[in-house]
C-alpha cells in the first residue's frame, strides 16, 4: 500500500469535498412555508415558487473525478477514496441540476429509489412502509394507545441533551445550538447538533434523538476525523448515508426509543417520496401528510422535504427521505450476518467513521492490523454484543411465525391441547 499517495489524495478529498454541502444549499426559506400555509387557510391554495441559489462547485467536481482517476481500485483504500470522491461529484452535479430532471437523475443515483427490488429479495421500502402503516393504522384507533405528548421547548430539550452529549463525548466539545430555519427537528454534525428553535418534544423524543443523533451520527462523524491515518472517514459523503441513517433508526428500534408516531413518520415519508417521482406535486403530498394524521405545520414541512430539488412539481425530487427504511433493512441484515459468520469485528467498524456496509467490509484487514484505529465512542447496544446476538437471533426467528391464520383465541387453545396432551 502506497502510503504517501493515499495521504496526497486523502488531503485533497477532503479540500475538495468541504464546498459540496448538500442540505445547506437546499434549505426551505421559512417563509415559504409560512405563505402556503397562509393561501391554503384562505382556501386559495396554490403552489409556491421556491428558488435556490445553485452553489458554484464546477471546480471541485473536476478536482473530484481526478481523484477518482488517480485511485488503484483494487487497494481497498483507494477504491473507498475513489468511490468518497465520485459520491461528491454526484452530489455536486445534482446541486448543479436544481429545478430540473437531472437533479432527480443524480439524487436517485446517491440515495436510490424507494421501489428498488433488492438481488434475491422480493420486498422493497415501499412494502416495508405500507407494512408498518397498515399495521399501525388498526393501533391507532386502539383507546389504550395514549397520544404523544409534545410539553417540551427546544430550549429546555437543548439543555438536558447538552448534559447528555457532554457525558458521553468526554474527550470532545459538542455544541448544542437552537436554528430557526430547519424542517427536521434535529441535525447532527461532528462539533455540532442543531435543533429547531419552533419545535416541540416530547419524553420519547429524548431517547429517539439521543440514540439517533448524537450516539450514531455525531459519534461516527468524530471517530472518522479521529482516524490518523484516513481523514476521509470523517466527510460523511452522500454515499454513507443510507448506511447510517440505517444504523441510527436500528438504534432507535433496539434500544426502545421509537413510538408509533415516530415509525409512521419514517413510513409516510418513503410512501410520499415515491409518489413525487410518480408525478405528485406538493399539494399532494401535503394533503397526504394531513390526512394521515400530521398537522398543518408537520405536513408542509414533510411534503417541503422531498421537494428539495428547486421544485415542486414534475418529479424533480429529493430522494434522501427513502433511505431511513432501505438502510434498516440493509444494516439489520448486515448485523444478523456478522454475528451468525462470527465477525463482530464489522460491527465496530461502522462506528469508526462515515462508512457504509461494504467499507467496513474491504477494510477490515486495515482496521485488523491497526492502519485505521477503531471507534472512541460506541453506543452501548452496539458493544455488548450478547445482547445484540440475543436481539438479532430472536428478530431472525420471530419473522417465521405467520400471524394470518392465528387469532387471540389460539392461547386458549393452546392450553387446552397442552392439558390434553398430558393425560
Amino acid at each position: 500500500m502506497d502510503e504517501s499517495k493515499i495521504k496526497i489524495l486523502d488531503t485533497a478529498l477532503v479540500k475538495a469535498a468541504k464546498k459540496i454541502k448538500v442540505l445547506n444549499a437546499l434549505r426551505w426559506p421559512v417563509e415559504a412555508e409560512e405563505e402556503f400555509l397562509q393561501t391554503w387557510r384562505a382556501g386559495k391554495t396554490r403552489l409556491p415558487t421556491v428558488s435556490f441559489a445553485i452553489p458554484d462547485v464546477s471546480a471541485n467536481i473536476k478536482q473530484l473525478n481526478l481523484i477518482a482517476k488517480q485511485c488503484d481500485l483494487s487497494n481497498p483504500v483507494e477504491k473507498f477514496l475513489a468511490e468518497t470522491a465520485g459520491s461528491y461529484s454526484d452530489a455536486g452535479h445534482m446541486l448543479l441540476g436544481i429545478g430540473t430532471p437531472e437533479f432527480t437523475r443524480f439524487s436517485t443515483r446517491i440515495y436510490g429509489r424507494p421501489d428498488m427490488v433488492y438481488k434475491h429479495q422480493t420486498i422493497t421500502a415501499v412494502d416495508a412502509a405500507k407494512f408498518f402503516l397498515e399495521t399501525t393504522d388498526k393501533l391507532l384507533g386502539n383507546q389504550h394507545i395514549q397520544p404523544t405528548e409534545t410539553d417540551i421547548s427546544a430550549q429546555d430539550f437543548a439543555g438536558w441533551l447538552k448534559i447528555e452529549v457532554d457525558e458521553f463525548f468526554d474527550k470532545d466539545v459538542v455544541e448544542v445550538m437552537l436554528d430557526p430555519n430547519m424542517s427536521s427537528k434535529a441535525l447532527a454534525g461532528a462539533t455540532r447538533i442543531r435543533i429547531r428553535d419552533s419545535a416541540r418534544f416530547s419524553q420519547l423524543d429524548k431517547d429517539q434523538l439521543l440514540f439517533h443523533e448524537a450516539y450514531v451520527h455525531t459519534a461516527t462523524q468524530l471517530n472518522g476525523k479521529k482516524q490518523p491515518n484516513l481523514k476521509s472517514l470523517g466527510l460523511g459523503a452522500p454515499r454513507t448515508t443510507r448506511t447510517q441513517e440505517g444504523i441510527a433508526v436500528l438504534a432507535e428500534l433496539i434500544t426502545n426509543s421509537m413510538d408509533i408516531t415516530r415509525l409512521r413518520r419514517v413510513a409516510l415519508r418513503v410512501i410520499a417520496v415515491k409518489m413525487a417521482l410518480d408525478g405528485a406535486d406538493l399539494i399532494d403530498l401535503f394533503n397526504f401528510f394531513l390526512n394521515a394524521g400530521q398537522s398543518e405545520v408537520e405536513s408542509i414541512r414533510s411534503a417541503q422535504r422531498i421537494f428539495r430539488g428547486g421544485a415542486v412539481k414534475d418529479g424533480v425530487v429529493f430522494t434522501k427521505d427513502a433511505v431511513y427504511l432501505q438502510g434498516l433493512l440493509e444494516v439489520h441484515t448486515f448485523l444478523r450476518l456478522s454475528i451468525r459468520d462470527n465477525r463482530p469485528d464489522l460491527i465496530r467498524n461502522l462506528f469508526a467513521g462515515r462508512l457504509t456496509m461494504a467499507d467496513a467490509l474491504r477494510l477490515a484487514p486495515q482496521f485488523q492490523s491497526g492502519w485505521l484505529a477503531p471507534p472512541i465512542y460506541l453506543p452501548g447496544w452496539a458493544t455488548d454484543l450478547r445482547r445484540l446476538s440475543a436481539s438479532m437471533a430472536y428478530s431472525a426467528f420471530i419473522t417465521n411465525i405467520n400471524l394470518d391464520n392465528v387469532s387471540l383465541e389460539r392461547s386458549i387453545e393452546i392450553e387446552d391441547e397442552l392439558k390434553a396432551g398430558g393425560r
